[in-house]
């Protein structure tokens, strides 16, 4: 199936901006999906941990099967697990954080990742909900923004995506909500279609869809068109004369599983 790549340019230049500051920076706090840390990586890391400290923070956390995450924390060093919509480890982070700080200035760093992993989410906890922007630190570009609170001096950057990624990577970000389904995968059926069959074989795809009560036992699991259909019937997606309007279908249960309102489930263990 072709696949195109989604990169806007904007992408590349917040790559580059990142480059140039990155030795100007304590440490990076890089984040990614905990149901997919490996797709969810960003594409900058193995270049920056060359030259600064990576803490990696696994977001979604409440999204994610907790025993899977917890051997994602073994595998990865200096890592954390968060649910930053309740708040949950974010304290033992900023700790460590603050623990590292200079004496005789604030911490400097960076929060990186690919789009949609909650990055912005964790720069708000980190800098506190007024987000003092302040200007930049000497000799270094001023097109970046800068957030001072208790002690830390934190640069956001854009969202970014590897162009490069194997198919099977950008399939995995399309279900996450990180890339774009309708461009990657050629429409939402698409894309939903190979979740479907993705999460069937890791026998995931009953737990998945149980919250929607929908019984699969009376179908055969390797037939997702029509699993797609009795989703789209589920979710009310009917056109005249009552057939499944399936690209709406798998518009909405794409939305349902990135957004989290189905079962917690984890895509990738280490």
């Amino acid at each position: 199936m072709a696949r195109t790549v989604w990169y806007p340019g904007h992408m590349a230049r917040g790559g580059r901006k990142l480059a140039e500051l990155i030795e100007k920076l304590d440490l990076i706090i890089e984040v990614r999906d905990a149901r997919a840390p490996f797709s969810t990586s960003s594409p900058l890391l193995a270049k920056f941990k060359k030259i600064r400290p990576v803490l990696s923070v696994l977001s979604k956390s409440d999204l994610a099967d907790p025993d899977i995450t917890k051997l994602w924390l073994d595998k990865l060093e200096n890592s954390y697990a968060v649910n930053l919509k309740q708040d949950k480890g974010v304290s033992k982070l900023k700790r460590d954080l603050l623990a590292r700080k200079p004496a005789h200035r604030e911490l400097r760093l960076a929060v990186m990742g690919i789009p949609n992993v909650g990055k912005s989410m964790l720069l708000n906890a980190l800098a506190g909900k007024a987000q003092a922007q302040v200007g930049g630190i000497p000799g270094v570009t001023r097109s970046v923004s800068w957030y001072k609170n208790n002690g830390l001096l934190i640069v956001d950057s854009p969202g970014i995506l590897d162009p490069h990624s194997e198919p099977g990577v950008h399939q995995a970000l399309s279900w996450l909500g990180c890339a774009r389904a309708d461009i990657l995968t050629g429409g939402f059926e698409a894309a939903a279609l190979e979740l479907i069959n993705y999460l069937n074989s890791k026998n995931l795809l009953n737990k998945v869809l149980s919250k929607w009560d929908l019984d699969l036992n009376n179908f055969n699991l390797n037939a997702s068109y029509e699993i797609l259909d009795l989703i789209g019937r589920r979710l009310g997606c009917l056109i005249s004369g009552g057939a499944v309007n399936t690209e709406l279908a798998g518009k909405r249960f794409l939305d349902a599983f990135a957004s989290g309102k189905l079962t917690p489930v984890s895509l990738e263990t280490p």
